[in-house]
């Protein structure tokens, strides 16, 4: 039987932001990792008089659980040897109490962890410094019309076939670019709908035939495994033709303004967004740091994919994070 946890903070801030994009409840619930009721209750239940908002629907979840009494104390060398490691390394608490919970290593819940992390605040510490910070999105949504150029050849994702839209099969990319300081620096990033995984690199320009030369040199070893790759309309996707012929795939391209058909490949750039802050100058930005990016990303695990990470998913392996 599987059992039951509380919505932790960032998934309340993924729902809101997902509610404004205008996603429906069940879609919500597949992107976050949890069963379409608890959606349901949850909007029910934490919504305020201006609708839900989700730093007053935590605070109001928060306020229900105060007066409990039966929460398991955890010694210094619990968190020590076992926790603050997984936080250090990017970890969420939610991440590194289920990863500990999967391996049979520790029993601890995501908001004691939290409590300590609050702890070590408190006394001085900087733990609480390797934790993701996501603020509330304002974005304006047009009315389904494009105003940028088209695109010549664009195949719009409605012809995309059910292996990628179901999630049944590797090989299905969602594809972005992530724009540094005054639209300067570039970083292109892709993710296997499936398993999650990412890839990312940089460009030193956002000309359609710059971007297409740095996707498919990133691709180019992995270009067996990808079968269909979706963009957003942007122009700097405008040469997909090459981009289909070089990697050998099925290029689309989501509706206008619709950035949440790409919803994995969203959140995906949200991750990358601790390590490389709106403001950032990409253009300094270098390929190792990507790489470390990348590969602390791959590593960590994900309730969408049962507390496996990407790496382990994308590669049908198993590795032991703990000790």
């Amino acid at each position: 039987m599987k059992t039951y946890s509380q919505l932790t903070q960032d998934q309340r801030y993924q729902i809101y932001a997902s509610l404004v994009a205008g996603w429906s409840q069940e879609e919500i619930a597949h992107e976050v990792g949890c069963h379409p009721s608890t959606i349901s209750r949850e909007l029910k239940r934490n919504k305020g008089k201006r609708g839900y908002r989700p730093r007053q629907a935590h605070s109001m979840a928060k306020a229900r659980q105060e007066g409990n009494t039966h929460a398991v104390k955890f010694c210094d060398a619990d968190f020590t040897f076992r926790v603050d490691p997984l936080i250090t390394a990017g970890y969420s608490p939610e991440q590194a109490a289920a990863r500990l919970a999967h391996e049979g290593t520790l029993s601890i819940s995501h908001e004691s962890i939290y409590l300590h992390l609050l702890e070590d605040k408190a006394a001085g510490g900087e733990l609480y410094k390797s934790l993701r910070c996501q603020k509330q999105r304002r974005k304006r949504y047009g009315s389904g019309h494009d105003r940028r150029g088209k695109i010549p050849g664009r195949v719009p994702i409605s012809k995309r076939g059910p292996g990628a839209d179901n999630r049944s099969r590797f090989g299905h990319g969602e594809v972005d670019c992530i724009v540094g300081r005054n639209h300067k620096g570039i970083v292109v990033s892709v993710v296997d709908r499936k398993s999650r995984y990412g890839f990312l690199a940089r460009s030193t320009d956002k000309r359609a035939d710059v971007v297409a030369e740095v996707l498919c040199k990133k691709l180019r070893h992995v270009k067996d495994v990808f079968k269909t790759l979706t963009f957003d309309n942007g122009l700097e996707f405008a040469n997909h033709k090459k981009i289909a012929t070089h990697l050998d795939v099925k290029t689309f391209f989501c509706d206008p303004y619709s950035s949440w058909q790409r919803g994995t490949n969203e959140n995906f750039n949200g991750l990358v967004r601790q390590y490389l802050p709106k403001g950032t100058d990409l253009r300094t930005v270098t390929d190792d740091q990507l790489a470390e990016i990348e590969d602390r990303l791959n590593h960590r695990p994900r309730k969408v994919l049962g507390w496996l990470s990407p790496y382990e998913v994308f590669h049908g392996v198993r590795f032991r994070y703990t000790c």
